[in-house]
């Protein structure tokens, strides 16, 4: 006979607690044990609690290798959930197991865990037991994360129509839906009570605009407003804006943008002529041909407008990028070129609707599309393919918190008919689907590749680009880290060709998330080490960094609604001296159009509590020392880039802290 010290740790946060009857069957090597009640004396399992249960067993059990935690009911307490954060096993002869859990338990049943070695499915060929575990958990979470399609031409979502309908692993926890709830709240009482939200005027005046959200002003929102007529910062956010991955080097003008010589010199300056700067790679070219053919939307009653323009900016020897052509259109006599010698309003509405622009392909696109809807994608396969003791699974979970609960409210408040997109944006909601299956279409995974996007659109030395700079500071972090994991756990390509789960995993992100492209060039299976490490590192760089970049900065670029308008109300000029503050005015945004707009950056753009920065991982899935070490490592490099990038932006008129590590969540949550 021998005594089992089993020691089990509850969630330290509100109603992590249970008043269950909780028992276990500890599984070894050689037997398993009877089912065991764990009681002491009072009431166990309250949160925070790390509770001793000592478990006697007649029998020698081998290597624990298998928890069961049997959840059941007790007396008349109703039922509840449970979280459970680990179980720790110390055998009679000193050996000490851990059995990470950190999940729900909810309602009535047996959750089975396994001691938190990463192992592959090579590593349990010699254990039905354990073959046969692996399959039953992904049995389980298969049938509890089903596919459906959202819409043709886009990546499958989660076959779930409600937040009431996720599971507690999904959800947001209780403070994070509580100060969820009080921001929007709060921020729609204001709107209501100004009575902003049912005036469909057009502004006034400009400074109108300032009074929308008065008490959430910040530096950045205030600079906006005093600098957003002028070129050198209207310039200055294709570099650090919110959606700073758009312009590429130009060597050659594109045959639908015909721009003289003539039109751009007084921009350029007397020592120079356009193909002079196009040869030394100072113009740079922001095409937004994707828009063209999107449907527009009909707000309060009203028909809205889609241009797509293209932007022609130079590089100056002060190292600011101004803009120095624009076009409305991507073809047509009715299309005049905009230049900065142009009347003021003439100038000032064509950079509108660049930014207009703007909006529209970030927004539906980079943003929506190209973290929340393809990190939902990686998030299922994760779910549906890799046990929780793959090691890649103990990587990547940190990393898919809290995705699907966000993305399941997007495609109830958002995406939907009446949602915010159909009363405010101006593709509206059946040409926010279409611009994403455009963009769909076009993706390739060099894109999502951080360093080699830099590369393809040739802005590998345009100066003052803090988003490439920090950008390629936190992609080596994150590789380093993937590259010590992978590394420990396959020891050669042959091991991870061999992988069944990890290519099954491959396999279904390609079909379900990437639709089957073979074009795109998203591998559909991985074969070899340096693969591997690439293909984890774009997806765990996508769904922190890149989503924190596109999302972070939404409402201190966009308050000033002109800077970020969601929607324009009348067609582009087809003529030059046509443009006044009057016209302009009744062009952008009306009122509440506006302040819906406002109100939903304003939500989104604040993490709402319960926020875990990149590279945080409070859960301990991971129980080997030389993972342990990887991960203090990569925190350590990360606390030096952003000590590096706090450095920096103490001499900077805006400070870029978009992509500060610790102002990055390590999943896309919001």
């Amino acid at each position: 006979m021998g005594t089992y010290k089993v020691r089990v740790a509850t969630g330290n946060f509100l109603l992590a607690g249970t008043f269950s009857s909780i028992s276990i069957t500890l599984v070894g090597t050689h037997e398993e044990s009877d089912k065991k009640p764990l009681d002491n004396c009072g009431k166990d399992f309250n949160p925070g609690a790390v509770e001793e249960f000592k478990l006697c067993s007649r029998r020698w059990l081998g290597d624990i290798v298998l928890v069961r935690l049997h959840k059941e009911p007790y007396s008349f307490y109703p039922t509840d959930n449970w979280y459970c954060s680990f179980v720790e096993v110390v055998s009679p002869h000193g050996q000490s197991y851990r059995f990470p859990c950190y999940q729900w338990i909810e309602g009535y049943c047996t959750l089975e865990l396994r001691e938190g070695k990463g192992q592959l499915v090579c590593d349990d060929a010699d254990s039905p037991l354990l073959l046969e575990q692996r399959q039953a958990e992904l049995t389980h979470r298969r049938e509890c994360y089903g596919w459906k399609e959202y819409a043709a031409g886009l990546p499958r979502c989660l076959a779930v129509d409600n937040i009431i309908d996720l599971d507690c692993n999904t959800m947001y926890s209780f403070t994070k839906s509580t100060n969820f709830l009080l921001r929007g709240g709060n921020a729609q009482v204001e709107l209501r009570l100004k009575g902003f939200l049912s005036c469909t005027n057009s502004w006034a005046k400009l400074d109108d605009i300032n009074k929308v959200f008065c008490f959430n002003k910040t530096p950045i929102t205030e600079y906006v407003r005093a600098h957003w007529r002028e070129d050198t910062f209207f310039g200055y956010q294709f570099l650090n804006g919110v959606h700073p991955m758009v312009i590429r080097r130009c060597t050659e003008l594109p045959c639908n943008f015909p721009v003289t010589p003539a039109m751009v010199a007084s921009s350029l300056g007397e020592s120079t002529s356009l193909q002079d700067e196009l040869e030394k790679g100072n113009i740079f070219l922001a095409d937004y041909k994707i828009l063209e053919g999107v449907p527009a939307n009909t707000i309060n009653g009203y028909q809205q407008y889609i241009a797509a323009p293209l932007c022609l900016l130079h590089l100056q020897p002060s190292g600011e990028l101004v803009p120095v052509a624009i076009q409305l259109s991507q073809s047509g006599p009715d299309s005049p070129i905009f230049l900065p010698s142009d009347s003021e309003w003439d100038w000032i509405l064509a950079k509108t609707w660049v930014r207009y622009a703007e909006f529209l392909v970030h927004e539906s696109v980079s943003h929506l599309l190209l973290t929340h809807l393809i990190d939902e994608a990686f998030t299922l396969a994760t779910l549906h393919q890799l046990p929780m003791c793959h090691p890649l699974f103990k990587l990547l979970l940190p990393h898919t918190r809290y995705t699907l609960h966000i993305n399941v409210v997007g495609r109830t408040l958002l995406l939907r008919r009446g949602g915010i997109i159909e009363r405010a944006m101006g593709s509206g909601l059946e040409g926010t689907k279409v611009l994403m299956a455009k963009g769909m279409s076009c993706l390739t995974y060099s894109s999502l590749c951080f360093p080699d996007d830099i590369q393809e659109r040739g802005v590998d030395c345009i100066p003052n680009y803090y988003y490439r700079d920090d950008g390629l500071k936190i992609w080596s972090a994150i590789e380093s880290f993937v590259s010590g994991i992978v590394r420990h756990y396959y020891r050669s390509d042959a091991h991870v060709l061999a992988d069944c789960e990890l290519q099954a995993w491959a396999d279904e992100i390609f079909r379900e998330g990437f639709l089957g492209n073979e074009v795109s060039g998203f591998p559909s299976s991985l074969r070899s080490i340096p693969e591997l490490i690439k293909y984890l590192t774009m997806w765990i760089y996508c769904c922190s960094a890149r989503h924190a970049a596109l999302n972070n900065g939404q409402y201190e670029l966009g308050a000033w609604m002109p800077n970020f308008p969601a929607t324009m109300r009348n067609p582009p000029p087809q003529a030059k001296g046509t443009t006044s503050l009057e016209s302009y005015l009744d062009t952008i945004p009306e009122v509440n159009s506006t302040s819906t707009i406002l109100f939903t950056l304003w939500v989104i753009c604040c993490e709402p509590g319960d926020s875990r920065s990149l590279g945080t991982y409070p859960d301990e899935h991971f129980t080997e020392e030389e993972p342990k070490r990887l991960i203090a490592a990569f925190q350590g490099r990360l606390a030096q880039i952003s000590q590096e990038i706090q450095e920096r932006n103490k001499s900077l008129p805006i400070p870029y802290r978009y992509l500060d590590p610790h102002q990055i969540e390590n999943s896309t949550s919001i």
